[in-house]
């Protein structure tokens, strides 16, 4: 494989050489700008990569292929494909999909392997591919630096056999299997937002066959993406379901991601509800009818996982861990976890509940089920019970992807020497959590986190205060004193 450098400036090389920039191999996913740092034949030599690990790691020779909507999607899955079948992998084509929907098709095809192509809730102009071999588990760090090592050093390996074929009702399954016999017993008008991604041919139809009356919100599919980027975690997408809630007197907005593997909730009162704590309200909710649950939440998430006195009443079980779905999901199966839940809003519903993976469609259906369990609350009833906290969105300050590990790990060690003689916002240092970034405990039980995001040139920051918002800025701020000691960190994506 050329390095990227020595095929941009002749366009002809461009055309015809394999282009890949290493930096797109993350920790359980890969992404890049397309064209600019993968190329077709870049992608077809990450589809002999592919195939090649198959072979190696002794999984049999078939594998689920879908692509997002995206208007070069298509274009990307055929050059993987071709990689695919020159390494001599059967390939299942089930076409346009959600992410969710390719690993429902690993189960309902019976199929040893995925690979789904989707930036997921990336911007336009960005693409990407995700990868398992054992279902319902996707690709972790040694399982992409291995297929890494593969592709960039010419190691994929052609062979007779491999061939591929179209398989259609896959997305007729998964909306059937989504659905089941449940159908609501209350009345529910939900805003359904999907930032005219993929989701917008999946959310609304969903949401209908349960009966619920749905209040669209941008749901031509469009990946110009003319109003926002389809992403619930950012602010911009909440506030536009929260503007759509109050105007239409909707129960409630459920908003979909690029892929539709997450999903974000606003409340009847126009409340955004950051997934994290969407997550408690749910955990809640099932630990009534599964006492003694284990739930896994990510190092980004709510203390009240582990502090809420309702799912300490049911015995319910708090395991924080390193964030990433691919993290989560392997976290979840190893601890025999009910559920798992991330702040990004990645959810992972295990028997008998799901099958195991983040499904953002899963998610909705059993935010509607928890409602209809619950005939005479609102969905601001469920989280006003909470416990109130103060917290961050996921502030993302820019930080380059050959930089942003040293630089983490610098931050991380000037942190880890302040425990317990140095404060965030006012209060002292209790603990530090060093699993995934720097976990900042604070005597009060307020934290703050940094980490390297795994898949964005980015650092990832979230702070929560059990005390006012006050001091959730000062424990912000604070923080962020010790990040911009780094020079290569540059501005947030957002601020709140």
């Amino acid at each position: 494989m050329k390095p990227i450098a020595d095929v941009r400036p002749n366009t002809w090389a461009f055309l015809r050489d394999p282009m890949i920039a290493p930096s797109g191999f993350r920790e359980y996913d890969a992404r890049w700008k397309y064209p600019e740092d993968i190329n077709l034949p870049g992608v077809t030599a990450l589809g002999l990569g592919l195939g090649t690990q198959m072979i190696r790691r002794g999984v049999a020779r078939r594998i689920v292929v879908g692509n997002d909507y995206r208007d070069y999607s298509v274009a990307i899955k055929n050059a993987l494909t071709l990689g695919l079948v020159q390494a001599g992998i059967d390939v299942q084509d089930i076409g346009p999909a959600l992410s969710p929907m390719a690993y429902f098709a690993q189960f309902h095809l019976d199929a040893p392997a995925v690979a789904m192509v989707t930036a997921s809730h990336n911007p336009n102009g960005w693409t990407g591919v995700k990868v398992g071999f054992e279902r319902p588990l996707t690709h972790g760090p040694d399982d992409m630096a291995d297929l890494r090592d593969i592709v960039l050093n010419d190691k994929g390996q052609a062979r007779d056999g491999g061939k591929w074929e179209r398989v259609d009702g896959v997305m007729e399954a998964y909306i059937d299997d989504l659905v089941g016999d449940f159908r609501m017993t209350r009345k529910l008008r939900i805003v359904c937002a999907t930032g005219n991604g993929t989701a917008a041919a999946f959310a609304p139809e969903v949401l209908r066959r349960i009966g619920v009356d749905v209040v669209p919100s941008h749901i031509d599919l469009d990946y110009t993406f003319p109003h926002y980027n389809p992403n619930p975690e950012a602010m911009e997408m909440l506030h536009d379901m929260a503007a759509s809630v109050r105007s239409s007197g909707a129960d409630l907005a459920l908003g979909f991601d690029g892929d539709g593997d997450r999903c974000g909730v606003v409340d009847d009162e126009g409340e955004e509800i950051f997934a994290d704590i969407m997550g408690v309200i749910l955990a809640r909710d099932l630990s009534k009818s599964h006492p003694n649950a284990t739930f896994v939440a990510d190092v980004k998430s709510t203390g009240l996982f582990a502090s809420d006195p309702v799912l300490r009443a049911n015995g319910a079980v708090a395991d924080y861990w390193k964030t990433g779905h691919s993290h989560m999901k392997r976290r979840v199966q190893a601890m025999g976890a009910l559920a798992g839940f991330e702040k990004s809003g990645h959810y992972i519903f295990a028997g008998p509940i799901g099958r195991g993976y983040d499904c953002g469609m899963r998610v909705a259906v059993e935010v509607c089920k928890m409602m209809d369990r619950n005939p005479d609350l609102t969905m601001a009833d469920l989280r006003r019970a909470l416990p109130k906290v103060w917290n961050t969105p996921t502030l993302s300050p820019f930080c380059a992807d050959e930089e942003k590990y040293d630089t983490l790990r610098r931050i991380v060690d000037r942190i880890v020497t302040m425990k317990g003689r140095n404060c965030l916002g006012g209060q002292r240092i209790v603990d530090v959590i060093t699993v995934n970034g720097a976990r900042v405990v604070l005597e009060n039980g307020g934290w703050g986190l940094v980490r390297a995001s795994s898949n964005t040139p980015n650092l990832v920051v979230v702070c929560e205060s059990p005390a006012s918002e006050a001091e959730l800025r000062a424990i912000f701020a604070d923080l962020d004193a010790i990040i911009r000691l780094e020079p290569g960190v540059g501005a947030y994506d957002q601020s709140f």
